[in-house]
């Protein structure tokens, strides 16, 4: 696909659910992917699968050092950067009354230091060569206030807040860094699996299971915002099915 070709993408949570299904899809297109996850076994699987447009590392976007690592290896093994795609993120829900502060600070490294630290490691070679795209997963529930899922959606609108703020700063800094929020709904991925047994996940689960969408749906998504011609900027994309409220 035009715009998409030969283009170094690296994709963080990239051993299932959206980050696995975008990094396949972008390949099938012709781009070079660069896969970050801390599932070793499941990144080594996901490369062989794609070949020789595939990289990949074992790495905590929680870790600023362990994303410079990951620029550097696509850097090394394809020779530059064009787009990051920040898609790592857990949900373990929970009122706030329940006091899980192990839980809240999870969501903070991962969703929020996660997003920073890859774009800290990637910034100095975007502003540098004076182009790139950032790409952020954030959800349905970073778009209004979520009832026992506080900490989550917090840290969902951090994203939108963040990133939206940077496209301007890019626009006035004559950086050329185009900057994509995704807002995924129901997608069926392994993020559930984060959320303690209790009657409310049973509900939530059996919602996605009937109305869900598959994590291609977000993966074309993406493709459809990188593939735009480079003054083109699609800056927010909400995906959801269409039985959602």
């Amino acid at each position: 696909m035009e715009n998409v070709k030969d283009k170094v993408i690296i994709i963080t949570g990239a051993s299932s659910g959206i980050g696995e299904e975008t990094a396949k899809v972008l390949a099938e297109k012709g781009a070079k992917v660069v896969l970050s996850a801390r599932r070793e076994e499941k990144l080594e699987s996901l490369a062989s699968e794609i070949g020789e447009n595939a990289a990949y590392l074992k790495s905590d976007v929680s870790s600023l050092e362990d994303m410079k690592d990951l620029v550097k290896l696509a850097k090394d093994k394809f020779g530059k950067v064009d787009v990051v795609f920040a898609n790592a993120g857990i949900m373990p829900g929970g009122n706030m009354s329940e006091l899980k502060v192990d839980d809240w600070m999870g969501m903070v490294d991962i969703n929020i230091k996660g997003v920073l630290n890859t774009m800290a490691a990637v910034l100095p070679d975007f502003i540098q060569q004076k182009s790139g795209h950032i790409i952020v997963t954030s959800s349905i529930a970073g778009t209004k206030s979520v009832p026992g899922n506080a900490v989550y959606s917090g840290t969902k609108h951090f994203v939108r807040a963040l990133i939206d703020s940077f496209r301007s700063e890019s626009v006035m800094e004559d950086t050329n860094i185009r900057t994509t929020i995704i807002y995924p709904g129901a997608i069926k991925t392994e993020l559930l699996n984060t959320i303690a047994p209790s009657e409310t996940k049973s509900m939530v689960e059996e919602f996605y299971k009937n109305v869900g969408l598959e994590a291609d749906a977000i993966a074309n998504a993406v493709v459809y915002a990188i593939s735009q011609p480079d003054n083109i900027d699609v800056s927010d994309i909400i995906v959801r099915p269409s039985k959602e409220s």
